[in-house]
């Protein structure tokens, strides 16, 4: 079997490390068989797409849609090699599945508007399957609507026109979406369960995505989650493209 490939970019170690293991855990691969480039820890090595059966990209401190000065020069450079990427992916129709990141990257990529309209705090929220998400093959097995964590300061305001909407939220219209056959983006986080997600909030509790006095007030908070459904979509991805 040909590995997968994980593009991370999280300068935090232990942030970074959970993120992977959560990856490794919900699509049943080794280390052997999801390889992980850290994208700010340096340039991305060249690649040959065919060696890889297919690309997941984690979430990460980036916002597409930040101010061009206000971005940092690892986050230009970031952003150039995902657009590189991503030229080749959708036009080879390559398997893909970004996860958070992936909606800024591919939806501002595609033609989307990608601002802070729709922005959801961290949260555990309900997540809808559209017609078109029902019949999706990635999604087999999925509730029409389950719950999955979120937690982003931006989001996909308008569909870019390759798209097909496949899940939606309350607060945010685009939850997941296709391009292509193979090639997919979810706001919400496949990748974590109640301990990832409580990580990621110690982890991230100066990062502006809610006040560090609230710390302990949102952890119990999370800790009351139920987060069943929404890891499947990784193992699905593995099973129907490895």
């Amino acid at each position: 079997m040909r590995p997968f490939l994980l593009l991370a970019s999280r300068p935090e170690n232990e942030a970074a490390d959970e993120e992977y293991a959560a990856f490794l855990r919900l699509t049943g691969l080794t280390e052997e068989q999801l390889h992980r480039v850290r994208l700010e820890a340096g340039p991305l090595p060249p690649l040959d797409l065919d060696d890889y059966a297919g690309i997941l990209l984690g979430g990460g401190p980036f916002n597409s849609s930040d101010p061009p000065e206000s971005k940092s020069a690892v986050q230009h450079r970031v952003e150039r090699e995902l657009a590189a990427l991503l030229d080749e992916v959708v036009a080879r129709d390559l398997p893909f599945l970004g996860a958070c990141y992936g909606v800024g990257t591919l939806g501002v990529h595609q033609g989307g508007v990608v601002d802070r309209t729709y922005g959801e705090p961290v949260s555990s929220v309900p997540i809808t399957l559209t017609a078109a998400g029902r019949a999706d093959p990635l999604l087999a097995g999925v509730p029409e609507v389950f719950d999955a964590f979120v937690g982003h300061k931006e989001a996909c305001q308008v569909l870019p026109p390759s798209a097909v909407l496949l899940a939606t939220s309350p607060a945010c219209p685009v939850q997941m979406f296709r391009v292509g056959r193979n090639v997919y983006a979810t706001q919400f986080h496949p990748e974590l369960d109640v301990a990832g997600i409580l990580t990621r909030i110690r982890v991230y509790r100066h990062a502006g995505y809610f006040a560090p006095t609230e710390l302990e007030e949102l952890t119990d908070r999370l800790r009351l989650a139920v987060v069943t459904e929404a890891g499947r979509l990784l193992a699905t991805f593995v099973a129907r493209y490895a």
